[in-house]
């Protein structure tokens, strides 16, 4: 008797549409099981109900259709204009294939994806050892803290955009800590990252001042306990800011620049994926797999392999899933450094 022979996502191989094509297996053909006699009965004694119910409502079609269309209730079927349609960019299937990426099968999407690693990787050194725009002010040591503190907040939650002067709009509307005072939203320009939502921005800006001040200060709630690692209070900290309005991305990148502008001693050890965001969405692509723990163990090895900071791969989730590449305030077309592209292609096996 043969034994049943189960893959990497815990289903019978035959049955696994990721790894049966891997490994040139025809899926096992689905055969529903036989009706038994009490399901007989009971799907007779539905219809029949059905057609009593329908012969009843017959008789009162005629005066249902004379009534006007106001007076009918609502329907609670959704609308077309919630429906979102995500059209995927893919090279053609070349018979690329890696370990470290088990979805990708081209290797023009395995190219691209080395590109956005490599230049995510060249934004996190500008931001620290050459930081410019506002990322500088960040980096000065002798400014106050907690007005270096909102201005990362507000970095991370307008965002910059992909302009030439990407901190205008975030300069134009910035204001201080200690003034209490929110930016004026009537002005704001939202960078392609950001969490800025007309209508929830006052809430936002409500509920980090609320969690700051729980604290004692913004300096107390992102530091936390002073035994914690940088790794440790990256995620501690991320989880204590799922505040209304503050996205996925816009959480992380805060902490990144708190971290990579020495505020703190912040320094992410996960991708933190989940939820409806362009960087889980690629990650379960590029990866093959929507288990959070699969995807994080994945995420770190190739962030190894292309000896790239984790936080690079953010940016390069985002930007390789997305198919267009914002900078995050660096201009779009930096070309990446060579090194930093050799290795990840080597990683990926394209040379």
């Amino acid at each position: 008797m043969a034994v049943p022979t189960f893959c990497r996502h815990n289903r019978l191989i035959q049955n696994c549409t990721i790894c049966s094509r891997e490994q040139n297996l025809a899926l096992r053909p689905i055969v529903s099981g036989g009706t038994s006699t009490h399901e007989r009965t009971v799907s007779r004694r539905a219809d029949a109900e059905r057609s009593g119910r329908a012969d009843s409502d017959r008789s009162g079609s005629q005066g249902a259709r004379a009534a006007p269309r106001a007076a009918r209730q609502p329907s609670t079927r959704s609308s077309a204009k919630d429906l979102r349609v995500r059209r995927l960019s893919r090279g053609a299937d070349d018979g690329f294939r890696s370990s470290l990426a088990p979805g990708l099968r081209s290797s023009e999407d395995a190219e691209r994806l080395a590109q956005e690693v490599a230049f995510a990787a060249q934004r996190l050194n500008v931001i620290g050892t050459a930081p410019e725009g506002l990322w500088s002010s960040l980096a000065d040591s002798s400014g106050d803290r907690e007005e270096r503190s909102w201005l990362a907040f507000l970095i991370a939650y307008i965002g910059p955009n992909d302009s030439a002067d990407p901190f205008a709009a975030i300069d134009a509307v910035r204001t201080s800590w200690a003034s209490g005072e929110s930016p004026n939203w009537e002005a704001v320009q939202a960078g392609p990252r950001g969490a800025f939502e007309p209508e929830r921005c006052d809430a936002a800006v409500a509920a980090y001042r609320g969690w700051a001040r729980r604290a004692g200060s913004q300096a107390a709630a992102f530091t936390g306990e002073s035994a914690w690692t940088p790794e440790r209070r990256f995620e501690r900290v991320y989880e204590r800011l799922a505040l209304p309005g503050m996205t996925r991305d816009a959480r992380f990148e805060l902490l990144v620049l708190l971290g990579r502008t020495a505020v703190y001693e912040l320094r992410a050890g996960k991708l933190m994926l989940s939820g409806e965001n362009e960087v889980t969405w690629a990650a379960k692509r590029l990866f093959g797999i929507g288990d959070p723990l699969l995807l994080e163990r994945r995420a770190a090895d190739l962030a190894a392999a292309c000896q790239a900071p984790l936080e690079a791969l953010d940016l390069a989730l985002h930007n390789w899933g997305s198919g267009s590449r914002t900078g995050g305030a660096v201009p779009t077309e930096t070309e990446p450094d060579p090194d930093a592209l050799a290795r990840a292609q080597d990683a990926l096996g394209l040379h």
